[in-house]
């Protein structure tokens, strides 16, 4: 890490910070002809517009889009010279194995990088009070890690002292930091940015976003979603299978998704066998004639069995008491707001109370989803994020996440990245195929 620049900070919000000019020669050997069509190097000029869809006679707005990702003809470090560290933070995910690994030959083969450290066990791994020295990481030690799920550098919640980080990444030599997390993830990632620029060192932060809940704004998807509503819909057809099985067979699934529903949304989809979809976006009652539990009734007794799909933050309607893991975040596990039992609870009590035959079959896949290896979709997309991360890093970019919009490659700035959420639109596309699909009411 080496002193630093303000001729480049802070940016515009829609571009990302960089280091410092690029003077060192890429050693990628890429076709830089002039005239080429579609030129193997990406110019830093290069945009990507946030809205692609305009009306007729309307020009689109420049000022708000991404600049787009790639490799650069000039890089800022010099790859003999450069330490590259990465870390994985908050829960699992799919495809985790997939990036590391990717990152790591890519950084190796492609910009003959050989010095790079794998930061155990998240930002815990920054803090020398700890004990976790780094992983030195080559082709040989990720070789077969893309076969399994979890990360094998071990992962962790919860805030860390920055400065105590910083400090230890200097004493370690790291140039380029690539944190692989969802937004507590690149808050910490921002922090370290701030800090590293406010000391007067240049160190590059890149973040790979990573959550499985696909509520992170400004790119199309994250990595593992795909595998996740891949599983979760095993998990839906399980349920419908033990629902027409049964006199009064009722299928009740719970799926991740603390603020966000996608995972509910997408795999009920998926399925077409889902007749209830519940997601934390969409308000939702259980008792009166247009509650959840009438629906039911009516459901069992025009059918004989019921679906029902929950995302695991409708807890909240539901809770008597919160409580918070290390980052913060909702135990949406606990007793109190577990919507799956809770759920399982209060349609059990209702249709015994009704003297109705029924057979309710709870299935909870979370960790399961969780834990399992990337599909092959998932495992493509984790190789281009993590491409596209070692080209940021190496060209110098800074408190930035690469991600991808309407299929192009993109850098968000961080502080663009935290400054809104993702959620389902209960008046968009997704939601309404969704309720078309299930035949749901409001339940309002």
């Amino acid at each position: 890490m080496s002193p630093k620049d303000d001729s480049h900070w802070p940016p515009p919000p829609w571009r990302p910070r960089d280091l410092g000019p690029c003077t060192v020669a890429s050693p990628l050997q890429l076709s830089s002809a002039p005239g080429d069509e579609i030129p193997d190097y990406v110019d830093d000029r290069e945009r990507v517009l946030f809205e692609v869809e305009f009306l007729e006679g309307a020009t689109p707005q420049p000022s708000r889009a991404f600049e787009k990702a790639g490799p650069r003809e000039h890089i800022f470090f010099d790859p003999g010279r450069t330490t590259l560290a990465v870390l994985t933070a908050g829960g699992l995910c799919p495809g985790i194995n997939n990036v590391v690994r990717s990152l790591v030959l890519h950084a190796w083969h492609r910009y003959g990088v050989r010095r790079l450290l794998g930061i155990r066990f998240g930002y815990a791994g920054l803090d020398p009070a700890t004990g976790l020295a780094p992983i030195e990481l080559d082709p040989e030690a990720v070789r077969h890690i893309h076969a399994r799920g979890g990360s094998m550098l071990g992962t962790s919640r919860g805030p860390r002292d920055i400065d105590t980080m910083l400090d230890r990444l200097g004493a370690l030599g790291v140039d380029a930091l690539l944190v692989i997390g969802g937004d507590g993830s690149m808050r910490g990632a921002h922090a370290l940015a701030e800090r590293a620029h406010e000391r007067g060192v240049r160190l590059a932060v890149v973040g790979v976003p990573k959550t499985i809940d696909n509520d992170i704004d400004f790119v199309d998807k994250t990595f593992g979603f795909e595998t996740a509503v891949a599983m979760a819909r095993v998990a839906i057809d399980a349920a419908h299978t033990e629902a027409t099985s049964a006199q009064g067979g009722i299928g009740l699934v719970r799926l991740m998704g603390r603020e966000a529903g996608f995972i509910a949304a997408h795999a009920t989809l998926a399925s077409r066998d889902v007749n209830v979809c519940l997601v934390p976006e969409v308000h939702f009652r259980l008792d009166g004639p247009a509650g959840l539990l009438a629906h039911l009734q009516w459901r069992l007794s025009a059918r004989g069995h019921a679906v029902v799909v929950v995302a695991e933050g409708c807890g909240k309607v539901m809770a008597e008491q919160v409580s918070h893991d290390a980052s913060g975040n909702l135990r949406f596990a606990d007793a109190s707001m577990d919507i799956g039992r809770k759920l399982e609870q209060r349609i059990s009590a209702h249709f015994r109370e009704l003297g109705v035959p029924f057979s309710l079959k709870y299935i909870d896949p979370s960790y399961m989803i969780r834990g399992v290896p990337a599909n092959a979709m998932d495992a493509v997309f984790c190789d281009q994020l993590a491409r596209s991360a070692v080209h940021a890093a190496m060209a110098g970019k800074t408190d930035v996440m690469v991600g991808r919009w309407h299929g192009s490659f993109t850098h968000v700035p961080l502080p663009l990245v935290l400054s809104s959420t993702r959620r389902i639109d209960p008046d968009r596309d997704l939601w309404l195929a969704v309720t078309e699909t299930t035949g749901q009411p409001r339940f309002v």
